[in-house]
């Protein structure tokens, strides 16, 4: 867009937001409000796609249990390039991660200092346990209970998501945890 003429810029910039709402939130289960910014994470102006606001700390829905739920470990560009100097960058072949460029705020979208990030992140760290994967390995995860990600490492991800509703015995388990 900053190749373009000034004056075209905002109806462009209308334009596209419009046409990716349009197929954004025609894909997602949740509204998903997109904004234009500047800078970020290689120094271009961006669409960026909002999430709606959620609290950290969520209740489990079958055990009631509270449950840290935030993805600030993996989705912070800043704690992202603290990562890439360690381990390398990752290397995207396909899929939406190739342009996947998330950050973190506020609810009211003010920035998280880097102080803040960094506590979280060695936190996080903290309680990390690696898993060696190798090709054809399946891992299940319940993402109430267990954050995760994934380190750097030759080939292509192949990833699947799966949310279940119900399962046979759910009802007993809800009646241990939740009475």
């Amino acid at each position: 867009l900053d190749s373009v003429p000034g004056p075209i810029q905002p109806v462009l910039q209308g334009a596209i937001k419009g046409l990716a709402s349009a197929a954004i939130n025609g894909k997602v289960d949740f509204s998903v409000d997109l904004q234009w910014g500047e800078g970020g994470y290689d120094n271009v102006k961006m669409l960026q796609a909002r999430a709606p606001k959620q609290p950290p700390i969520v209740v489990h829905p079958v055990t009631g249990d509270p449950t840290w739920f935030c993805n600030v470990h993996s989705h912070s560009s800043k704690l992202r390039k603290d990562r890439e100097e360690v381990y390398g960058a990752e290397r995207f072949e396909d899929g939406a991660s190739q342009i996947n460029k998330s950050d973190m705020f506020f609810g009211d979208d003010g920035d998280i200092s880097d102080a803040d990030l960094e506590h979280m992140d060695e936190v996080t760290m903290k309680n990390v346990q690696f898993v060696k994967m190798t090709e054809g390995d399946v891992v299940l995860l319940d993402n109430y209970k267990c954050m995760h990600g994934r380190n750097v490492f030759d080939g292509t991800r192949k990833h699947g998501v799966a949310w279940f509703e119900g399962w046979e015995g759910e009802e007993e388990m809800k009646a241990k945890y939740l009475n």
